[in-house]
């Protein structure tokens, strides 16, 4: 047996098992430390953004929305699927902030990138630090986000809602935290142009190999 960390983990077999519009499920037959295998069922996603969105008087927009798998509107940030083939994070997460809290703004920073539940899916989200806010108008909503409601919340009132447990949604508790550090003075944001080497790519590259496209949520 290799010693603990330095196994290689050998895909010997994969099977799609379910393919939807926003994900897919496969299952992977791996090479396990002491020749024996092991099969793992991994969730495909498109990734994500998310986008917190400062006015000049520290207060966040923040978006309460239904979440049907835990049956209950949750307090979270403005964020969206990165679901156009070939768009970078930054077009989608202006796209979203636009759609989902009517704003546009002129300074943009990545905060933090996440990988929200790395024992069974590959979905990581990026977080950027939108500043220089200005009213641009809503664009098209439709689902769950025609029932959005936007609620503007001080930074240090949000930090105390997390703590307290009405904010619950991981993406959100990562970006007001980080956001809080960067205003505060004790963290340096990143540019938008940092790379993310964790941005999902099974499911675009199966899609688009498949001549789904621009919009990747098409089925073959």
């Amino acid at each position: 047996m290799t010693p603990p960390g330095t196994h290689d983990f050998r895909v010997l077999d994969t099977e799609l098992l379910l393919e939807s519009p926003i994900l897919a499920v496969r299952r992977d037959t791996l090479a396990m430390p002491g020749e024996g295998t092991g099969r793992r069922e991994i969730v495909e996603h498109f990734g994500a953004v998310a986008v917190v969105a400062v006015r000049d008087d520290e207060q966040i927009a923040l978006v309460r929305q239904y979440r049907h798998s835990v049956g209950a509107r949750l307090r979270e940030l403005p964020a969206g699927l990165l679901d156009v083939d070939g768009e970078d994070e930054i077009t989608t997460a202006r796209r979203e902030l636009a759609e989902e809290a009517g704003l546009a703004a002129d300074r943009w920073d990545v905060l933090c990138d996440l990988v929200t539940s790395p024992g069974f899916c590959d979905e990581t989200v990026r977080v950027f630090l939108a500043r220089d806010l200005r009213d641009c108008g809503c664009g098209e909503i439709e689902h769950e986000e025609a029932d959005l409601i936007l609620e503007w919340t001080p930074l240090d009132t949000a930090r105390q809602m997390i703590m307290t447990g009405e904010i619950i949604n991981a993406i959100a508790i990562s970006g007001i935290m980080t956001a809080a550090e960067v205003l505060a003075g004790r963290a340096t944001p990143r540019p938008v142009e940092a790379p993310n080497p964790w941005r999902p790519t099974a499911l675009p590259r199966r899609r688009r190999e498949a001549g789904v496209g621009p919009d990747l949520k098409r089925l073959p």
